[in-house]
């Protein structure tokens, strides 16, 4: 079978549609300042020739830079065409003496500062309709309350942010400003958390839905799935070493990765090729699979991105490929390997 990278999967219960391949924007943030505006708008034109319509950034990406050039990207576009999602929880001031972030789009005039509250939420959702170019935003996200960013500050960042961020967003919904809120983080535990304690739309999980880690397909996918809450699984390619394979310098969650993950990936590889199937390839077409997951979303830097991963997204996979990678437990045996299961 082959996957339909434009179909469209509804986001819960409201009334957003994502494409099944969404394009994640974070590499607008650090395009080179002087074709960056250039390689954006090529690649805006080649999503909409792919069908992609759904559209995912974020303030952190390039300290603002991302969600401008998104914004300038999707002028003359008919808004109801596209879906756009961003994050709050991080608020960047300007400042004339902070360290400032090294980023290939420029250095960015702007300190940042965590900030869940209320008040923050508000300021943080006008400033991105305003580097936008939108009168709304269709998905927000509360931004990483997770212990790789809070540390020690974790619980405390968790009760501002279901106090403060939370209820202005749900606020914002009601409105009509939002259509749909969730949460988005790399840990599925604290997802858990969240979908407890609120009522959530949806949640963007990073790399832990993949052909390398399938931590969340005991408890997290199956509870979204009783609950209703769209997935959104980021970074199908776990930052790198499932698009580009096992060779030197390949990352895993941003960091080099482990002598034992370079072994399993070229297990995972050695089936591949067996059965002709470009690894990116069974990367990005491994948790459509499951009923919760709405979208992929795969950062994309150009419209060569877009091309190639349209293009692994729609290549066939024989169902033997997948009942060979349970039989030598390279995945999960409780992972849907088509949509009827």
């Amino acid at each position: 079978m082959t996957f339909d990278a434009a179909e469209r999967n509804r986001v819960g219960t409201r009334d957003v549609l994502v494409s099944r391949l969404g394009i994640g924007t974070s590499p607008f943030g650090t395009l080179v300042a002087a074709q960056g505006d250039e390689v954006v708008a090529a690649t805006m034109e080649a999503a909409a020739a792919a069908g992609l319509r759904y559209f995912d950034t974020a303030p952190f990406y390039g300290y603002g830079l991302a969600e401008h050039r998104l914004g300038q990207g999707l002028r003359g576009t008919v808004r109801d065409e596209v879906v756009l999602s961003t994050k709050v929880g991080r608020l960047f001031k300007p400042s004339l003496t902070s360290p400032l972030p090294a980023t290939r789009g420029g250095e960015r005039p702007f300190a940042m500062v965590y900030d869940y509250t209320y008040d923050a939420t508000l300021r943080s959702i006008e400033d991105s309709l305003l580097r936008l170019d939108s009168g709304r935003i269709d998905i927000a996200l509360i931004h990483d309350v997770n212990r790789r960013w809070q540390g020690d500050q974790l619980e405390a960042r968790y009760r501002e942010a279901m106090a403060g961020a939370y209820s202005a967003l749900d606020a914002l919904r009601a409105q009509g400003v939002i259509k749909a809120i969730g949460v988005g983080v790399n840990d599925w535990e604290i997802l858990l958390r969240f979908a407890a304690d609120g009522d959530f739309d949806c949640f963007m999980l990073a790399g832990r839905y993949t052909l390398l880690d399938h931590s969340a397909i005991d408890r997290f996918l199956p509870e979204c799935a009783r609950r209703g809450i769209a997935v959104l699984a980021a970074a199908p390619y776990n930052s790198g070493i499932l698009a580009t394979g096992a060779r030197p310098g390949a990352t895993f969650f941003y960091t080099e990765a482990t002598p034992e993950i370079m072994e399993r990936t070229r297990r995972i590889e050695a089936v591949c090729a067996r059965h002709g199937v470009p690894l990116p390839a069974a990367a990005l077409q491994f948790a459509s699979f499951h009923p919760a997951v709405a979208s992929i979303v795969v950062g994309m830097r150009n419209a060569t991105d877009i091309v190639e991963n349209v293009a692994y997204f729609r290549h066939p996979i024989p169902a033997q490929f997948w009942q060979e990678l349970k039989a030598h437990r390279l995945i999960a045996d409780a992972a849907p390997t088509s949509l009827t299961v």
